[in-house]
Protein backbone atom coordinates (compact mmCIF):
# COMPACT_ATOMS: atom_id res chain seq x y z
CA UNK A 1 0.00 0.00 0.00
CA UNK A 2 1.27 3.57 -0.68
CA UNK A 3 2.57 5.51 1.63
CA UNK A 4 -0.38 8.40 1.78
CA UNK A 5 1.22 12.02 0.90
CA UNK A 6 2.03 14.41 3.74
CA UNK A 7 0.07 17.83 3.17
CA UNK A 8 2.89 20.27 3.20
CA UNK A 9 2.54 23.64 2.91
CA UNK A 10 5.14 26.65 2.84
CA UNK A 11 4.27 29.82 5.15
CA UNK A 12 1.98 27.84 7.43
CA UNK A 13 2.81 26.38 10.62
CA UNK A 14 2.88 22.68 11.29
CA UNK A 15 2.62 20.40 14.31
CA UNK A 16 5.87 17.27 13.80
CA UNK A 17 6.30 14.34 16.34
CA UNK A 18 8.92 12.29 15.90
CA UNK A 19 9.44 9.18 18.04
CA UNK A 20 12.01 6.54 19.17
CA UNK A 21 12.20 3.26 17.16
CA UNK A 22 9.56 1.28 19.51
CA UNK A 23 9.17 4.08 22.12
CA UNK A 24 12.66 3.42 23.11
CA UNK A 25 15.16 6.35 24.46
CA UNK A 26 16.82 8.77 22.04
CA UNK A 27 18.46 10.71 24.33
CA UNK A 28 20.87 9.33 26.99
CA UNK A 29 22.04 12.39 28.66
CA UNK A 30 22.62 15.96 28.70
CA UNK A 31 25.15 16.12 25.77
CA UNK A 32 22.79 14.41 23.70
CA UNK A 33 20.03 17.21 24.21
CA UNK A 34 22.63 19.74 23.84
CA UNK A 35 23.60 18.26 20.46
CA UNK A 36 20.53 17.89 18.44
CA UNK A 37 19.62 21.41 19.40
CA UNK A 38 22.64 23.11 17.54
CA UNK A 39 22.26 20.41 14.63
CA UNK A 40 18.41 20.93 14.54
CA UNK A 41 18.97 24.93 14.30
CA UNK A 42 21.86 24.51 11.78
CA UNK A 43 19.79 21.86 9.38
CA UNK A 44 16.79 24.29 10.10
CA UNK A 45 18.75 27.08 9.07
CA UNK A 46 20.28 25.48 5.80
CA UNK A 47 17.32 24.21 4.59
CA UNK A 48 14.77 26.78 5.05
CA UNK A 49 12.34 25.64 8.58
CA UNK A 50 11.36 28.30 10.95
CA UNK A 51 11.00 26.53 14.66
CA UNK A 52 8.87 28.37 16.89
CA UNK A 53 8.07 25.83 19.30
CA UNK A 54 9.35 22.39 20.63
CA UNK A 55 10.23 20.09 23.31
CA UNK A 56 12.83 17.15 23.85
CA UNK A 57 11.31 14.46 25.89
CA UNK A 58 13.29 11.04 26.71
CA UNK A 59 12.40 8.59 24.00
CA UNK A 60 10.42 11.56 21.35
CA UNK A 61 10.38 14.98 20.04
CA UNK A 62 7.84 17.79 18.95
CA UNK A 63 8.31 20.78 16.66
CA UNK A 64 5.95 23.32 15.80
CA UNK A 65 7.84 24.75 12.47
CA UNK A 66 6.31 26.60 9.36
CA UNK A 67 8.62 25.82 6.10
CA UNK A 68 9.81 28.00 3.30
CA UNK A 69 9.31 25.53 0.49
CA UNK A 70 7.30 22.35 0.76
CA UNK A 71 10.74 19.61 0.86
CA UNK A 72 11.74 22.03 3.47
CA UNK A 73 10.49 19.71 6.65
CA UNK A 74 11.65 16.30 5.50
CA UNK A 75 14.89 17.70 4.70
CA UNK A 76 15.62 18.87 7.53
CA UNK A 77 14.88 16.09 9.82
CA UNK A 78 16.87 14.11 7.21
CA UNK A 79 19.51 16.07 7.33
CA UNK A 80 19.44 16.08 11.60
CA UNK A 81 18.28 12.48 11.59
CA UNK A 82 21.53 11.51 9.76
CA UNK A 83 23.87 13.24 11.92
CA UNK A 84 22.11 12.26 14.88
CA UNK A 85 22.01 8.76 14.39
CA UNK A 86 25.44 8.58 13.69
CA UNK A 87 26.69 10.18 16.79
CA UNK A 88 24.23 8.40 19.22
CA UNK A 89 25.78 5.00 17.26
CA UNK A 90 29.29 5.88 17.81
CA UNK A 91 28.94 7.40 21.42
CA UNK A 92 27.28 4.43 22.78
CA UNK A 93 28.27 1.99 20.25
CA UNK A 94 25.06 0.82 18.81
CA UNK A 95 23.90 -0.23 15.50
CA UNK A 96 20.57 -0.10 13.54
CA UNK A 97 17.79 2.78 13.34
CA UNK A 98 17.20 5.06 16.25
CA UNK A 99 13.83 6.64 14.82
CA UNK A 100 10.15 5.19 14.44
CA UNK A 101 10.16 4.73 10.43
CA UNK A 102 8.22 8.23 9.55
CA UNK A 103 7.73 11.84 11.28
CA UNK A 104 4.01 12.94 11.69
CA UNK A 105 3.01 15.92 10.95
CA UNK A 106 -0.30 17.75 10.69
CA UNK A 107 -0.83 21.36 9.03
CA UNK A 108 -2.41 23.50 11.02
CA UNK A 109 -4.63 26.90 10.79
CA UNK A 110 -2.41 29.16 12.88
CA UNK A 111 -4.66 31.69 13.33
CA UNK A 112 -7.18 28.99 15.40
CA UNK A 113 -4.53 26.55 16.56
CA UNK A 114 -1.05 27.85 16.96
CA UNK A 115 -1.07 29.07 20.66
CA UNK A 116 -2.95 25.76 21.43
CA UNK A 117 -0.21 24.08 19.99
CA UNK A 118 2.43 25.53 21.29
CA UNK A 119 1.25 24.85 24.78
CA UNK A 120 0.37 21.61 24.00
CA UNK A 121 4.36 21.01 23.04
CA UNK A 122 5.57 22.92 25.74
CA UNK A 123 3.29 21.40 28.53
CA UNK A 124 4.71 17.81 27.39
CA UNK A 125 7.20 17.51 30.59
CA UNK A 126 3.95 18.57 32.86
CA UNK A 127 1.17 15.72 31.52
CA UNK A 128 4.40 13.19 31.67
CA UNK A 129 5.26 14.11 35.36
CA UNK A 130 8.46 14.97 35.08
CA UNK A 131 8.14 18.45 35.37
CA UNK A 132 5.73 20.12 37.79
CA UNK A 133 5.58 23.41 35.67
CA UNK A 134 7.39 23.67 31.72
CA UNK A 135 9.60 26.34 33.06
CA UNK A 136 11.33 23.76 35.32
CA UNK A 137 11.69 21.80 32.24
CA UNK A 138 15.16 22.62 30.28
CA UNK A 139 14.45 21.21 26.69
CA UNK A 140 11.81 23.15 25.71
CA UNK A 141 11.08 26.85 24.10
CA UNK A 142 8.52 27.82 27.18
CA UNK A 143 11.52 29.69 29.23
CA UNK A 144 12.18 31.35 25.57
CA UNK A 145 8.79 32.43 25.24
CA UNK A 146 7.82 33.11 29.16
CA UNK A 147 10.47 33.97 30.55
CA UNK A 148 12.77 35.47 27.67
CA UNK A 149 15.41 32.93 27.94
CA UNK A 150 17.93 33.33 24.97
CA UNK A 151 17.70 30.19 22.53
CA UNK A 152 19.08 30.57 19.37
CA UNK A 153 16.62 27.37 17.96
CA UNK A 154 13.40 29.33 18.89
CA UNK A 155 11.91 31.80 15.71
CA UNK A 156 8.86 34.52 16.74
CA UNK A 157 6.09 33.43 14.85
CA UNK A 158 3.79 36.89 14.22
CA UNK A 159 1.04 35.07 16.35
CA UNK A 160 3.27 35.39 19.15
CA UNK A 161 5.01 39.12 18.40
CA UNK A 162 1.04 40.01 18.41
CA UNK A 163 0.68 39.25 22.26
CA UNK A 164 2.27 42.48 23.35
CA UNK A 165 3.87 45.41 21.82
CA UNK A 166 7.56 44.83 24.15
CA UNK A 167 8.95 41.63 24.87
CA UNK A 168 7.95 41.83 28.31
CA UNK A 169 4.39 42.09 27.59
CA UNK A 170 4.50 39.20 25.13
CA UNK A 171 6.16 37.32 27.79
CA UNK A 172 3.74 38.33 30.54
CA UNK A 173 0.68 37.42 27.74
CA UNK A 174 1.94 33.73 26.95
CA UNK A 175 2.45 33.09 31.19
CA UNK A 176 -1.34 34.17 31.42
CA UNK A 177 -1.98 31.63 28.81
CA UNK A 178 -1.14 28.90 30.93
CA UNK A 179 -3.11 29.64 33.80
CA UNK A 180 -6.15 27.68 32.03
CA UNK A 181 -5.95 24.23 30.82
CA UNK A 182 -5.85 23.25 27.40
CA UNK A 183 -9.22 22.54 25.87
CA UNK A 184 -9.52 18.75 25.69
CA UNK A 185 -11.02 18.69 22.57
CA UNK A 186 -8.59 20.78 20.91
CA UNK A 187 -5.89 18.26 22.37
CA UNK A 188 -7.69 15.39 20.84
CA UNK A 189 -8.03 17.58 16.97
CA UNK A 190 -4.68 18.32 17.43
CA UNK A 191 -3.56 14.54 18.43
CA UNK A 192 -5.62 12.99 15.83
CA UNK A 193 -4.29 15.78 12.64
CA UNK A 194 -1.15 14.98 13.23
CA UNK A 195 -1.00 11.02 14.46
CA UNK A 196 -3.03 10.73 11.07
CA UNK A 197 -1.08 13.61 8.81
CA UNK A 198 -3.77 15.71 8.33
CA UNK A 199 -5.03 18.95 8.02
CA UNK A 200 -5.99 21.03 11.18
CA UNK A 201 -8.49 23.61 10.67
CA UNK A 202 -11.94 24.84 9.70
CA UNK A 203 -13.50 23.63 6.61
CA UNK A 204 -12.84 27.05 4.97
CA UNK A 205 -8.74 26.92 5.81
CA UNK A 206 -8.76 23.03 3.96
CA UNK A 207 -10.56 24.45 1.06
CA UNK A 208 -7.77 27.01 0.95
CA UNK A 209 -5.14 24.75 1.76
CA UNK A 210 -6.65 22.24 -0.34
CA UNK A 211 -6.28 25.22 -3.60
CA UNK A 212 -2.75 26.17 -2.94
CA UNK A 213 -1.95 22.16 -2.85
CA UNK A 214 -3.90 21.02 -6.00
CA UNK A 215 -5.09 18.15 -4.36
CA UNK A 216 -7.77 17.04 -2.02
CA UNK A 217 -6.76 17.14 1.80
CA UNK A 218 -9.80 15.35 3.53
CA UNK A 219 -10.07 12.57 4.30
CA UNK A 220 -12.69 10.39 1.73
CA UNK A 221 -16.01 8.81 3.21
CA UNK A 222 -15.21 5.16 4.56
CA UNK A 223 -17.59 2.57 3.27
CA UNK A 224 -18.96 1.06 -0.06
CA UNK A 225 -21.23 3.00 -2.14
CA UNK A 226 -25.27 2.22 -0.99
CA UNK A 227 -27.50 0.80 -3.19
CA UNK A 228 -29.15 4.14 -3.74
CA UNK A 229 -26.44 5.43 -5.36
CA UNK A 230 -26.09 2.73 -7.76
CA UNK A 231 -23.18 1.92 -6.49
CA UNK A 232 -21.15 5.02 -8.47
CA UNK A 233 -21.67 7.19 -4.86
CA UNK A 234 -23.97 10.40 -7.00
CA UNK A 235 -27.13 9.14 -6.16
CA UNK A 236 -29.37 12.29 -4.86
CA UNK A 237 -29.26 13.72 -1.81
CA UNK A 238 -31.99 14.46 0.26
Amino acid sequence: MARPRRHLLPGQPHHVIQRGNNRQKVFFAVDDYRAYCNWLAEAASAQGCAIHAYVLMTNHVHLLLTPEREESIPRTLQALGRRYVRAVNAAYRRTGTLWEGRYRAALIDGEAYFLTCSRYIELNPVRAAIAEHPADYPWSSYRRHALGAGDGLVTDHPIYLALGATPEGRQRAYRELFRDALDPLAVDDLRAATNGGRVLGSARFKRQVAAALGRRVAPRPRGRPSKRSGGKGQGNIS
